[in-house]
């Protein structure tokens, strides 16, 4: 987590739907953005607009594998971060969290899936 963001501008950025909805898939393990973009109904651009923003604020870390980007939640390193990571996942459960946690298990059984299964899907 970047610590020269403020918690405010954290807190900011948090309060967009689809960069929490994002926040709580990837709380599942490592996904790549064609299968949050499946997942949530939302072109690629989109996602990866999302997801740069989370990156830029630190909360989520990036790897290339061929031509596609898998996105995971980072280590948080300040108060705001540890507690929203915390946060994460008992929201998996809420709606729209837990209608999204069972499109990504279907995406992922539909064998379209392109990330790494994390063991909470």
């Amino acid at each position: 987590m970047n610590i020269n963001i403020s918690p405010h501008d954290q807190f900011k950025a948090l309060a967009d739907p689809t960069r929490l909805r994002l926040l709580v898939l990837l709380t599942a393990g490592e996904l790549c953005v064609g299968d949050l973009a499946a997942t949530l109904g939302l072109p690629q651009p989109t996602v990866s607009r999302h997801l740069a923003r989370l990156k830029l604020l630190g909360w989520v870390e990036d790897r290339r594998a061929g031509k596609r980007v898998h996105y995971r939640l980072a280590h948080p390193e300040t108060a705001v971060g540890t507690a929203i990571a915390e946060l994460l996942p008992r929201l998996a459960a809420e709606p729209p969290f837990g209608e999204d946690r069972q499109r990504l298990k279907e995406h992922c059984r539909g064998g379209d899936a392109g990330g790494e299964r994390g063991a909470e899907i």
